[in-house]
């Protein structure tokens, strides 16, 4: 829409060239979008004619007067604002009509661009009624929907989403009465804790948050999560993530608050409005009239169901009560006919026929048998039976068919297809004959014993047999017993003369087949007991007799032995190396065949009086008799070494092994053969200690040794329950100026004979015994006792863990209660860890590390650079210590020159440095060694320049210092 003024003034008067740019600023200001476009337009066009001119904004309500240079252009309707012209030039007849033209022009834009602005917001306030309307009517409908109550909620929500946005939306009804809140619909894109629609908690569960003060207050609220929370009158109790816009707004029923609908934003730039307020508040009334009606429709469904229900059970009674009197009529006259048939059957056979009619008119008896157990009750027989799949039933030997079940527990079975699997799948039952859906079985019993079975089943679904079936069956089953008691007692009589010849006769021949039987069992049991005493003292992999068979040839030797003693003989001890690296390579096939192998060859090493024995696994033992020195025992050793030496072809591959030999020569002190056995196995793990591939022979050095060991380990284990082992401290101190800073507890045991010894006397014992691990939480006990009073709360005590311990998951809680029973703060200990045990299990021990070192607790790695050295170590654990070894330390030179040594401990020590880790160096004997560590960079250390390891007492007099 353009405009054109009545008269125009003419546009030359500015001067010749300038009539274009000024069409052009016209044109541009009749379409301008908005009014910052008309003001830039006019000012385009005021500068056509005053150079110096600039176009601006003034509030109307400002009130200025007329000024010189100022001139009034056009009023904006829609911003109530003035737009005048301004110029330094004070006269304005420059511009004369063209500005006052200019004027018309900008104020019919302005009005025009309001006009257009009112419609559009018009426009915009009819859609968003009519999306309300729409809402509202689709809530309505909701209401009497078919869909269940979660597809409703569903529906609730793409409603609410169609006016406002409603991403993350949820739905909570209050039951004010009980104080109970449930949240049937809950949609949240950052909250996981989605509650259960179902579920109902209490008030309480909710209290302080946003929603509860919703509920509570009865008003709506608005804003950042965050905000409103800082208002609310009780403490801080947030539930699910803060969300950048909050909008909830209470569900009423008169004045009572019923619950809340509630919707949220987690994008900044999506925020809700007054007017969302507004629209949500009178969604959610219409909501809970939607809820209500729903409500209530459903509560008429369910009294409408059950008062149906209750009306169809009470027509089932009435229908059961007349079958029941028909089925009585007719169980009457079955039971008469049954009575009949019992004196006036003329055959056994006959009886049978007629029952079977008589039960086929009570139920479905199309499949029907009767079984009856034999005399001796050892078989089933089936005098009658009439079934669609099993022509002929046989007699057969009792088992653990439904028959037998009914007959074993002398009640009656009704079961379908699922009930016999489940007894077949338990073992009770073993299946035979056909497979029938549906099966009743009844014992027939007389004189309190179940002596048959009546039986019908069915094998199609349409018919089936109920409780009332096996009820009715089971009142019959009594009659026909007592009819069938009377038909065999007259049957048996006449029997009894017949079955006693016939059963004469077959005694006889039982009794001579017997004796035959019996003849072969003997010679079967003679032939087992040869079979079981080769087996018994003979190896089953390799034949060769085993650890019995020689322990009874080593005894005859040695008996003979005492009775002559130049009759000398030797036990040879022999094991395989590393056949367990076999085994695991090439598997355990292989590795017996090895193991024949190896035994065939020892065997072929000697003479024919000489016994080769398999102990077990890889070992071998050999009894070699009629030796005249012990030096021929040695050369039998080496031929048999020199023998496995060869190559073993073992199916495509060779295989390689060797052995070791232990030689143990009798003597007057040995009693036993298990002795001679034991000291030649000591003497073969000293060949295996000297480099395997060879023979030792037991002396009186193994004897010693032997007898020392086994008393060191007796020691050990009564110093444990002795508590003869404890800590000595070493002072761990600062190189600058000797100030103490900690302490590394040391194992020492107080031996009640041998004095103080040090761990490297006994530690290895210790480890193989499986005490080591006792005796260090003996340690850890101790210096628990006494952290607090050594440190206080200044410095430190480190406590060495073995590779051993971590082999418990436990560790670090148990060193934990440690701490925590004796109130040991845990930054007042130190872990020390070698490499070792980092590397037998490296991720349980990182995490005991790290659990350890999160409580406090600090982790130093000892004996650095002797070891792997892996500076992943220093990475991968929570390691904030380095202790060089006093390997190190020692090689240190005495003046300022470069070593190896020195080189070592400044890569360390730089290493150290840029990873942020204290170091400490032990072994600091001279004063030379403390000043090139103190050039070095280290700050800290530990030796015998300080002070020798010491026991507590020595320390506590004045702990955290050498003056003590």
């Amino acid at each position: 829409m353009t405009f054109a003024p009545s008269h125009s003034p003419t546009l030359q008067a500015p001067g010749h060239g300038e009539v274009e740019p000024l069409q052009d600023a016209v044109e541009r200001l009749l379409r301008a979008a908005d009014a910052e476009g008309v003001r830039t337009e006019c000012e385009a066009f005021v500068q056509c004619l005053l150079p110096d001119a600039k176009v601006a904004w003034r509030p109307v309500a400002s009130g200025e007067a007329t000024v010189p240079g100022v001139l009034e252009l056009a009023v904006d309707p829609q911003s109530e604002r003035i737009l005048e012209v301004v110029t330094s030039d004070a006269d304005l007849s420059a511009g004369g009509d063209m500005l006052a033209w200019l004027g018309r022009l900008a104020s019919a834009r302005l009005r025009q661009l309001a006009e257009t602005a009112n419609l559009y917001e018009a426009i915009s306030r009819l859609a968003l009624a009519e999306r309300l309307q729409r809402a509202l009517y689709a809530i309505a409908e909701q209401a009497g929907a078919e869909h269940n109550m979660k597809d409703m909620m569903s529906a609730l929500h793409g409603i609410v989403g169609s006016l406002m946005y409603a991403e993350n939306f949820f739905i909570v009804l209050y039951d004010a009465q009980n104080r109970t809140v449930r949240f049937p619909y809950f949609v949240d894109t950052e909250d996981q804790d989605i509650p259960d629609p179902e579920g109902v908690r209490t008030i309480e569960a909710i209290e302080n948050t946003l929603t509860w003060n919703v509920l509570q207050s009865g008003r709506s609220m608005m804003g950042a999560s965050s905000e409103l929370e800082k208002n609310l009158p009780g403490p801080r109790v947030p539930i699910g993530p803060p969300s950048d816009d909050w909008l909830g707004v209470p569900m009423k029923r008169g004045e009572d608050v019923v619950g809340a609908l509630v919707v949220q934003s987690y994008r900044d730039d999506t925020h809700y409005t007054e007017n969302d307020r507004e629209l949500l508040t009178y969604v959610a009334q219409h909501v809970q009239t939607a809820l209500e009606r729903r409500q209530a429709h459903e509560e008429l469904e369910r009294r409408v169901t059950t008062r149906t229900a209750a009306l169809r059970e009470a027509n089932r009674v009435l229908r059961q009560q007349v079958l029941q009197r028909q089925r009585g009529e007719r169980l009457q006259a079955a039971l008469f006919r049954i009575a009949e048939l019992a004196n006036t059957s003329d055959s056994i056979e006959n009886f049978y026929a007629a029952v079977h009619r008589v039960i086929g008119g009570l139920l479905y008896a199309r499949n029907f048998y009767i079984a009856l157990l034999s005399e001796d009750q050892n078989k089933l027989t089936f005098p009658y039976s009439v079934d669609e799949l099993d022509g002929v039933r046989e007699p057969r030997e009792l088992g653990r068919g439904l028959t037998e079940f009914v007959l074993r527990n002398g009640k009656a079975l009704l079961a379908d297809r699922e009930e016999i699997d489940r007894l077949n799948r338990d073992h009770v039952l073993s299946p035979s004959g056909a497979r029938s859906l549906h099966w009743l079985g009844v014992p027939l019993i007389w004189n309190e014993k179940s002596m048959g079975v009546l039986a019908v089943q069915s094998y199609t679904p349409e018919h089936t047999y109920s409780a009332r079936d096996q009820e009715l069956l089971t009142f019959v089953s009594y009659h026909i017993a007592n009819a069938l008691q009377r038909k065999y007692t007259t049957e048996s009589l006449k029997q009894a003369y017949a079955s006693l010849e016939r059963r004469v006769t077959e005694r006889t021949r039982a009794l001579a087949l017997a004796n035959r039987d019996l003849r072969e069992q003997i010679a079967e049991r003679e032939r087992v007991e040869r079979r079981l005493k080769y087996e018994t003292l003979h190896d089953s992999l390799t034949g060769l007799p085993n650890r019995t068979l020689l322990l009874q040839r080593l005894e005859q030797a040695l008996n003979h032995y005492r009775e002559n003693p130049a009759e000398l003989f030797a036990v040879l001890f022999i094991d395989l190396d590393r056949f367990k690296v076999i085994n695991d390579s090439v598997g355990h096939l292989v590795g017996d065949d090895l193991l024949f192998q190896v035994g065939g060859r020892i065997r072929a090493c000697l003479k024919t009086r000489d016994v080769v024995a398999r102990l077990g696994g890889d070992e071998f033992a050999v009894l070699v008799e009629g030796i005249v020195d012990p030096q021929s025992a040695t050369h039998i050793a080496e031929r048999i070494i020199a023998q496995l030496q060869t190559p073993f072809r073992l199916g495509a591959k060779e295989i390689f092994t060797s052995a070791s030999i232990g030689i143990a020569l009798p003597t007057p002190e040995y009693t036993r053969p298990e002795e001679l056995l034991r000291d030649a196995d000591s003497a073969m793990y000293r060949a295996k200690d000297e480099g395997r591939h060879r023979a030792a022979v037991f002396d009186d050095r193994l004897r010693r040794e032997a007898l020392s060991l086994l008393e060191l380990e007796g020691d050990l284990r009564r110093a444990l329950t002795r508590n003869e082992f404890v800590p000595f401290y070493q002072p761990i101190v600062d190189l600058e100026d000797h100030r103490v800073v900690g302490y590394e507890a040391l194992l020492r045991w107080r031996h009640p004979e041998r004095g103080l010894l040090s761990p490297g006397e006994f530690l290895s014992v210790a480890e193989d015994t499986g005490c080591s691990e006792a005796i260090d939480w003996q340690i850890f006990e101790q210096v628990a006792r006494q952290a607090r009073a050594l440190v206080g709360d200044e410095g430190f005590i480190s406590i060495n863990v073995s590779g051993s311990h971590f082999r418990s998951p436990d560790l670090d809680q148990r060193l934990l209660d440690l701490l925590i029973e004796h109130k040991v703060p845990a930054r007042s200990i130190r872990v020390e860890v070698t490499e070792r045990a980092l590397l037998e299990n490296p991720a349980q021990v990182k995490r005991i590390l790290e659990n350890l070192r999160d409580h406090g607790v600090g982790i130093a790695l000892d004996d650095f650079g002797t070891g792997y050295s892996s500076l992943s170590y220093l990475h991968q654990y929570p390691i904030e210590t380095l202790k060089i070894d006093r390997s190190f330390v020692i090689e240190l030179p005495a003046e300022d020159s470069e070593a190896h040594s020195t080189a070592v401990v400044r890569a360390i020590q730089a290493l150290a440095n840029s990873l942020r880790m204290q170091v400490i160096a032990e072994g600091i004997e001279t004063e030379s060694q403390m000043r090139a560590l103190r050039r070095i960079g280290c700050r800290f250390g530990q030796g015998f320049l300080f002070a020798q390891p010491a026991p507590a007492s020595k320390w506590l007099g004045s702990p955290l210092s050498l003056d003590a």
